[in-house]
């Protein structure tokens, strides 16, 4: 036996190759790859068939490997090959040269269940021309997403137009001659419109169909596959294989989806538990549905119980009034110890209420495991959405990288709705071109038919993550253009918001954190609420905006659950920018009054943990406004909670004028209107203010016009901004830049300042004073 760098010759013109799993983008397009080791030993080229054999034969075309797998002994398969040769990754496959001939006739049919099919077979025969094929196998057609690192004769089979353009999984039903053929021109194809039962549910879905999951696979794997295919192992180390694993996470982060791809990569037989389908109305029919579904997967192990919302069937028996729940989480323990030690049978649980399962079932010998499925990170959804637009015709225009980094907080069930809207936008684009009379939509329409760039941002519009939903919070669409006067404020803001959550990576590599929050000051009408929306549009961020009042209630407890939901639901959706207006009115200064509520000296506690807690707050900033910013809490202003407190005072001269320049944007002024002599002339205007001047100016025109008997004015003209100017004032006094300047200096100082102790003591004082008189 003849050892090479990376790959192992066992005999003459074959090598053994360990399994691994190919990449996302690569997934059916029935091609493998090797490393150039196993080119040499077996004697081919790139693009020529090879035959790969696990438990079973089946045979693609083999490419160069990645660059890192170059020195290793593996075969990247995609889910469907491993299908097909029987071999999970791990395992290892033989290789082999294969030699196919021409094919006289091929029957393919759907793959799945719920697919009928018809159309003509030349698109098939086109988009399967050359490629070698062996009856069993599933196969799929392909979309138009690029592979890199491919040979040019290789690359010109998968740029064939594919069977319209769209990805379609197939089984191979019977090929003629027998063995490895390809189709040629003298091929006959045909395509049975119903589904035939499939030699794996593999085509159904597998590990390819899961995206942003590598993690949680490699444990799931561990925790599942291991157990099922392999028991011998924990018989020969003399302990009890995994029970029982918890999937939870947010909704529509892929749990169910996941467990049905481990029991197909598994061959395992898979049982489902629809949590409300198992109630009964009888008397102990709810226990005897479970127990049957138990009883039969013990008979037919390997196995994998799946239960679906678990939360529902097993909740806390001590939060719940009725006898037939609690009954049937005893029966669900029961039957989880009473597996036998050596049954080969898994449950999965999924649920994305992980506190309202009894406690009784999340232990070890029960649910051994729990593992977190989190909302996909940028790398995540990038595979989410190539899974999505896996047989979409992509318009030129498409980067789906640009798009996973602007959808922040998506979960997978986000990102095919993304997609889905997309395309209703596409197909929406052609309508006027489709004669809704007509039975068929004519091919040369479908050709054109593409998703583009633009189709996506207008599904952008309408989607927006799920766990936004409950807030209802639009992104905003104010951006810095829109911004004029606060040139300091915005400066502060762009470094501190904008810098982190765009590039996070230059404050690890310095080992510094980020600032966590903003407290924005300064006179009512300044801009602190643009500021805040455009900084959340310009960091590519979502955008949560509260108002005091609405986290305030009278409810005990419930106003901190408002706030702890809050910070929940930012950090599901990060990176976030929270926005609290009128800041005072929910954080006032503890201790600052006999008459102060309780209420809010709970939520300045709790908001003082959330920002500063044990809980890491990671890609959230939270910015609040307030125009009294000495009514706080100082324990709120010192580092680590409110970094930077940023004045945004009003505009001078040149921030006036642009301004302005805002608001007169889609305004006809007339020739002798100078903005910067206004701007000169409206000393210590807020942007509010100078609103106010431009919507009194244009009201002017209109009633001008309406004595002169026209419909409309033309233009605005001088006299009317002058009469504008007449009837408006600045909302910000000398006395109120004075004393905000004073406070500047101040709101520091009283961050640093020790008052709890000032506080304790007046307030024992009081007590004894209180004392006294009812001595």
């Amino acid at each position: 036996m003849a050892q090479d760098n990376a790959a192992t010759e066992i005999e003459q013109g074959t090598v053994r190759l360990q399994v691994a799993a190919a990449r996302q983008e690569e997934s059916g397009r029935g091609v493998v790859r090797v490393p150039r080791s196993a080119f040499q030993a077996l004697g081919i080229t790139e693009g020529d068939a090879v035959e790969i054999e696990g438990k079973r034969a089946t045979v693609s075309i083999a490419i160069p490997a990645y660059e890192e797998d170059e020195a290793l002994s593996v075969i990247r398969l995609d889910g469907l090959q491993r299908a097909n040769a029987e071999a999970s990754s791990g395992e290892h496959v033989i290789v082999r040269r294969a030699d196919s001939v021409p094919a006289t006739r091929v029957v393919f049919a759907p793959a799945r269940k719920e697919m009928r099919l018809q159309g003509p077979t030349e698109a098939l025969k086109r988009v399967f021309f050359k490629k070698p094929l062996v009856a069993g196998d599933l196969v799929a057609t392909h979309g138009q997403q690029p592979v890199a690192n491919v040979p040019a004769n290789v690359r010109r089979m998968f740029n064939a137009p594919a069977y319209a353009l769209t990805e379609i999984r197939l089984q191979v039903v019977s090929t003629s001659p027998k063995g490895i053929v390809h189709i040629d021109e003298n091929t006959e194809v045909e395509l049975r419109a119903e589904f035939e039962e499939p030699r794996s549910a593999r085509g159904t879905i597998n590990y390819d169909d899961v995206g942003g999951m590598e993690d949680t696979i490699k444990q799931l794997r561990e925790m599942v596959e291991l157990p099922l295919r392999y028991p011998e192992l924990f018989t020969r180390l003399g302990v009890d294989p995994p029970k029982g694993v918890l999937l939870h996470g947010p909704p529509g982060t892929g749990k169910t989806r996941l467990a049905q791809a481990v029991a197909n990569e598994s061959d395992a037989e898979f049982f489902t538990i629809n949590g409300p389908e198992i109630m009964g109305s009888a008397y102990g029919e709810s226990e005897k549905r479970l127990r049957e579904v138990f009883e039969e997967a013990e008979r037919s192990q390997p196995a994998i119980v799946f239960i679906d919302e678990i939360d529902s069937i097993a909740p806390k028996r001590q939060n719940v009034a009725g006898e037939a729940e609690k009954r049937l989480v005893a029966q669900l323990l029961t039957l989880m110890d009473g597996l036998q030690s050596r049954a080969n049978l898994v449950v999965i649980a999924a649920t994305n209420r992980p506190d309202a399962i009894d406690e009784a079932l999340r232990r070890p010998g029960r649910f051994d495991r729990e593992i977190v499925i989190g909302v996909p990170d940028e790398q995540g959804r990038r595979e989410i959405l190539g899974i999505h637009t896996r047989g979409m015709p992509l318009g030129e225009g498409v980067d789906l990288a640009e798009l996973a980094r602007s959808t922040h907080g998506f979960v997978g069930a986000d990102l095919a709705a993304l997609t889905r809207e997309a395309a209703i936008e596409a197909v929406r684009r052609i309508m006027p071109k489709l004669d809704l009379d007509a039975r068929e939509i004519p091919p040369e329409v479908l050709e054109e038919l593409q998703v583009e760039k633009e189709d996506f941002r207008e599904a952008l519009k309408r989607v927006q993550p799920s766990a936004m939903r409950e807030v209802m919070v639009q992104a905003p669409t104010v951006g810095w253009a829109d911004i004029g006067g606060l040139g300091e404020a915005e400066e502060k803001l762009k470094e501190g918001v904008e810098l982190p959550l765009k590039n996070p990576q230059a404050f690890e590599r310095l080992g510094i954190r980020p600032a966590k929050g903003f407290l924005l000051y300064g006179p009512p009408g300044t801009g602190k609420t643009l500021l805040a929306k455009a900084v959340a549009k310009e960091a590519e961020a979502n955008f949560i905006s509260m108002k005091s009042s609405d986290l305030l209630s009278k409810w005990y407890g419930e106003s901190e659950q408002q706030i702890a939901r809050m910070f929940a639901r930012a950090r599901a959706v990060a990176p976030c920018v929270i926005f609290i207006d009128e800041i005072d009115s929910l954080v006032p200064a503890r201790g600052s009054g006999a008459g102060e509520p309780q209420v809010t000296a709970r939520v300045v506690n709790t908001i003082l943990a959330e920002m500063d807690g044990m809980e890491e707050l990671s890609s959230i900033v939270v910015i609040g406004a307030t125009n009294r910013p000495t009514l706080v809490d100082p324990a709120l202003l010192r580092p680590g909670r409110f970094d930077e407190l940023v004045y945004v005072g009003p505009p001078d001269e040149a921030g006036r004028e642009h301004i302005l320049n805002i608001h007169t944007k889609a305004m006809p002024l007339a020739d002798g209107v100078d903005l910067a002599a206004i701007a000169a002339k409206t000393e210590r205007f807020t942007g509010a203010d100078l609103e106010d001047v431009v919507r009194r100016a244009g009201l002017n025109a209109i009633r001008r016009s309406a004595k002169d008997g026209s419909a409309s004015p033309d233009s605005v003209s001088k006299a009317d901004f002058d009469e504008a100017l007449e009837d408006s004032r600045a909302t910000v006094t000398p006395q109120m830049e004075e004393e905000y300047k004073k406070m500047k200096g101040e709101l520091k100082k009283r961050a640093m300042e020790v008052r709890p102790i000032g506080f304790l003591t007046e307030g024992m004082v009081s007590s004894r004073r209180e004392n006294k008189h009812e001595d």
